[in-house]
Parts: structure tokens; sequence; C-alpha cells
């Protein structure tokens, strides 16, 4: 049967292509989540078509493989637009995927979204199409905002948080399958503002691609250390330059370090490859606060790491920090224990109830700054500990993992859908996608 069905995978904000240029604006992780579940379904059979907004003078379709390709639409003119906007273009964006649906006499059996916006376009596409609709939050909006610092007005401003908690409330709603990608995402689905029903919801992790990240000889390590001009106890945090990620805690943190461990140096991978005027300014903030911390020469900054190095800074870290204020997942730890190295988790996320502490990976509170710090100092000051981290902790990765046996556990949900798709809807659900459908069409 897989074979013979196509999936609908809707990703509609950032720059999603086949060598996505990670650290542009709204793409990361969930770009490489989207591509990599892709390409395994592809290769258990599946035909994948991804779906996502065209802009910036980009090319309509792109192939990734035999089986997987990239389409993109038009919405809202050619400009970048940010996700938290994006919404107001979806029914453009729906609009021109139809008429290609139509034009093209494509037959999709299954549509797959991701993150709020994608959700909107999901569902009215399910809709439209008579379909089953599984959506991936990735982020949930309640959970965001009651996480962020700052005032609530100019979050709301920047966030526009009413909005998004109304419409996931919407789109968890009628959807017939909610992926959440960690026990914790699944209770606040249940329990938060949301009350989606227990039953509904699936938990299915992110995955990593086990041919890129792996452990590699100690002896291999050293070397790669010297090549790439590192020295003494290198603490490893990367990512997009966000006030989320946590870097000015890891900054605090790391005089607690530095009185144990006197040759650590933090080195933050956290620059982009078309920096905003924010994040330029963001960086200096944080350059200034090493300063101001006494700390300055044991902090180095570099721009973005390219994905073909990402493998090998992670294997010549002694530690890996992961710091955000909150993290639904945390992609990169995972591919950080793969590849043998000694990883420091959030609380204030999701991967930290999915490890054992102290064998597989270490978790501490980066709001709690001493702690935290101690926590990477324990582990760089004891080769013991460090050791166990990297062994076990690699292994944990690749028995829950993969991308591989995360697109298994997705086909499973795949393969749920055998009834028509009005026998899998609760009236309830049917009635809400049909009011969705009806508002997004008439904004149009």
């Amino acid at each position: 049967m897989a074979g013979k069905q196509r999936i609908m995978m809707i990703s509609t904000h950032g720059y999603v292509s086949a060598t996505p240029q990670l650290g542009m604006p709204d793409t990361g992780g969930q770009v490489v989540y989207v591509l990599e579940l892709s390409r395994c379904l592809g290769r258990l059979g599946y035909h994948v078509d991804i779906l996502t907004r065209q802009f910036e003078g980009q090319q309509a379709q792109e192939r990734l493989d035999n089986h997987v390709r990239v389409l993109r639409f038009p919405c809202g003119g050619d400009d970048f637009i940010p996700k938290e906007t994006l919404s107001e273009h979806i029914p453009e964006w729906v609009k021109n995927v139809m008429n290609f649906v139509r034009e093209g006499d494509v037959c999709y059996r299954y549509i797959n979204s991701h993150y709020w916006d994608a959700g909107l376009a999901g569902q009215m596409l399910a809709h439209q199409l008579d379909i089953p609709h599984i959506h991936t939050p990735h982020s949930i909006g309640s959970w965001k905002r009651d996480n962020m610092d700052g005032r609530s007005e100019d979050l709301e401003r920047k966030y526009n948080f009413q909005q998004r908690i109304r419409e996931e409330k919407n789109v968890y709603d009628a959807c017939h399958r909610l992926v959440a990608t960690t026990p914790q995402q699944r209770d606040i689905l249940r329990d938060n503002e949301y009350e989606v029903p227990h039953e509904k919801i699936v938990v299915v992790p992110p995955g990593y691609d086990d041919t890129r990240f792996f452990p590699i000889s100690d002896a291999s390590r050293d070397a790669l250390k010297l090549e790439l001009g590192l020295k003494g106890r290198v603490v490893l945090a990367l990512g997009r330059m966000a006030h989320n990620k946590g870097y000015d805690l890891l900054i605090r943190a790391m005089p607690h370090v530095l009185k144990r461990v006197d040759d650590a140096t933090l080195f933050l991978a956290i620059g982009s490859t078309h920096p905003t005027k924010r994040e330029k300014e963001q960086i200096a903030e944080l350059k200034a606060l090493a300063i101001e911390l006494g700390i300055g020469d044991c902090v180095r900054f570099e721009n973005y790491i390219s994905d073909a190095e990402l493998p090998d800074y992670y294997r010549v870290a002694d530690i890996f920090a992961l710091s955000s204020r909150y993290e639904p997942f945390g992609m990169t730890a995972v591919e950080a224990m793969a590849c043998g190295t000694p990883t420091i988790v959030t609380t204030e996320g999701g991967l930290w109830e999915e490890v054992v502490w102290g064998l597989e990976a270490v978790y501490a509170n980066p709001f709690d700054t001493e702690a935290y710090g101690h926590a990477m100092a324990a582990v760089l000051s004891h080769d013991r500990i460090s050791s166990q981290l990297s062994e076990f902790g690699s292994q944990k990765a690749r028995a829950r993992f993969t991308w591989m046996g995360i697109a298994q556990q997705f086909v499973g949900i795949l393969q749920g859908f055998d009834a028509p798709v009005n026998d899998l809807s609760s009236r309830r659900g049917i009635e809400i996608g049909l009011k969705l459908n009806e508002a997004l069409l008439s904004a149009t």
C-alpha cells in the first residue's frame, strides 16, 4: 500500500529546501524534522510532497530523491514573512495549493502539518480533499507564552499569542491525530487550555541521522580538536540567536565552572548566514555580559556552523550544553549524545524526561545558573562521569531516536486510517473543521 500512497507534508514558514540554510530566520530543527521524516518515509515506499511557501524568487519545485520533492506555493508577496504573522496569508496559500491539486490531478492519502500556521492550512485542505489530517505542533503557544520573560503587551505584539492559541485550539479539535514530541507536551495538550482527548494524542519524538552523528576514537577526536583550533575543556552550545535559547544563562553559569576547571572555554556557535539587526544586537549584548562577568577571554563566539561540519564540532566538545529557557524537545542535544559527547540538558523542556540522569545525560535548571554551572564542572572534572555519559548517551540515542525508527512509528499512525475519514472524526471535530474552512475561505 505504501508504494501507492502520497503524503502531503506541510511546513509553510522558513527556508525549506533539500539543503536548508539552518540559521536563517525561522529555519531550524523543524525543517530538519520535516526533511528527514520525509526521506525515511520515502525509503519505506511512500511518495512525499513537502509543501511550503514560495518567496524571494525560489523555484517552484525541487527534487530531494525519487520519492520526495519540495513544492512551493506563493502567498503574501515575495518577501520573507515571519511565522508569527504568516497565518494572515494562509488562505491565499491554500487556494494556490488546491489549484495545483485539481489541475495536476494529484491524489493525496494523508496530510501531516507542522506548527500552527501549517496546521491552519492542513485542516482546510483536509476537509476539501476529505483525507486524514495529522498535526505536529512542535511548539505550543500557551507554553511558550507562559515561559517567556518580558511584558505581556510586548510579547503579544511580537508573538501574536492570542490569535495563535485560539487557532491552535481549533486545529487541535478538528484534526484526526496530534503528534506530541514529548510526554510533557502531551500533558500540556491534555490539561492546559486545549483539553485535547487523550486518545487523539500520539507521542513520537524527533530523530537524528545515525549515518552522520556517531562517536569516533579518542585519537581521532584529539586530532580533530587540534585541526579546529580548540584547546582545553570545551563547552559547546549552538543554535539560532534567540532569547529563549538561554545563552545569557549559560554565560552566567560559566564563572562557577571556571572556579573548578580553569582551562574551560565556552564555545558559542550562535550566528547565522544573514544575521538581522536584532540578532547582531543580541550577540553584542552577550559579549558585553561575558566581559562584565570577567570571563571575556573564556567565551568564544562563532558564526553559523555548516551542516557538514556540525558532527565534528559535537565530537570535539567535552560537554554539549542545552540551556534553553524553554525547549519543546532539544534535537541538538540528541545529536551531541549520538556523537558520544557528554550532554547537559535543560529541565525547561521535554528531553530531560527521556534520559537517565547521570548515566545517559545530566539535566539541570538553567535559571539556577550556579547549579547549572556546578553540573558542568562535575562532568568536566571527573573522567569516569564523562566516559559514562559518552558511552550510554550514545547508546540511548541509537536505541530511541534514529530517523528510520521515528518514521516507522509514524507509519503506525498512518496505518490506523483504513476507515473512511468521516468515520474517524467525531461530529464535533467535523463541525469545527468546517467552520474553520469557511472562515479561511471568507478571508480570501
